[in-house]
């Protein structure tokens, strides 16, 4: 019995100890994860703070790029801001030009796709295909070309012209 009880005694010393240990070890590690935590925090916030100075920063430009609150900006700071919206209007400027380029080249493929359509139907049909472009125009050229007896000039001398 007596043997009993000491193993008995043993195991419970033992397991106390393995108890009191893994208690320890776990206060420690709870201990580092709020330090850990407390540093993650000071982080969040100083990210917060930094990109609320950005944003701040940001609306300020927005207002002046819309021209609002110029009232307390010193003569550099207006001429910066002129180069920067002249810099801006630029690539704007040729971006608008880029896209009208390109939708002039697309109309005009399709300008010749719906004339090569317009010409394959014409002769499914049976009719007479269409004159091209340039042809009309030099027949519009000469049909321009009227004579009148309308004459410059005073009545008078008009008059005198005429037998």
């Amino acid at each position: 019995m007596i043997q009993m009880h000491s193993l008995l005694l043993i195991f419970v010393c033992f397991s106390t100890n393995k108890t009191i240990e893994r208690y320890q070890k776990r206060q420690k590690d709870i201990h580092g994860i709020s330090s850990k935590g407390e540093d993650m925090q000071d982080d969040v916030k100083e990210d917060a703070h930094s990109l609320a100075k950005k944003i701040e920063s940001l609306e300020d430009s927005k207002r002046k790029l819309l021209g609002h609150g110029l009232e307390p900006c010193p003569i550099d700071d207006l001429l910066l801001l002129e180069k920067q919206l002249e810099r801006s209007l630029s690539r704007i400027r040729a971006r608008k030009n880029q896209v009208f380029t390109e939708q002039i080249k697309k109309l005009k493929e399709e300008k010749r796709r719906l004339g090569e359509e317009n010409a394959n139907l014409r002769e499914e049909c049976g009719m007479r295909p269409r004159e091209s472009t340039s042809t009309r125009q030099s027949d519009d050229e000469r049909n321009m070309e009227v004579e009148t007896e309308l004459c410059i000039g005073p009545p008078e001398r008009r008059c005198k012209l005429k037998p």
